[in-house]
């Protein structure tokens, strides 16, 4: 049994960093889906791949998996640069400009 420690990123609406900022640990499935032949729907047999705990640090995460004997995978977030623009969103609307403004 595997699991895979990991921090979740952003979504492609999301601007702010709520669901970000805890450490999930989920089970890699062990066999793989099945598509039911009448309906077209897919289905497991494996129900650890619907376990998903949540955790406030990675080293708690990491605690708990040693604890219960669970071989795990650590990925690490990568951290972006931050876009801080000199004169801010000011800027945008400034009347000192010396050139034209366009987009």
């Amino acid at each position: 049994m595997i699991a895979r420690i990991y921090k979740p990123t952003r979504t492609a609406t999301q601007s702010g960093s709520a669901k970000t900022l805890e450490w999930i640990l989920e089970f890699t499935p062990s066999v793989a889906r099945n598509v039911d032949p009448l309906m077209g729907w897919t289905s497991s047999s494996d129900t650890q791949a619907q376990v998903i705990l949540r955790f406030p640090s990675k080293e708690t995460a990491l605690k708990y998996a040693e604890e219960k004997g669970i071989d795990v995978q650590v990925c690490d977030p990568k951290t972006r640069r931050t876009n801080i623009r000199p004169r801010g969103y000011g800027e945008n609307f400034a009347t000192n400009r010396k050139e034209a403004w366009t987009h």
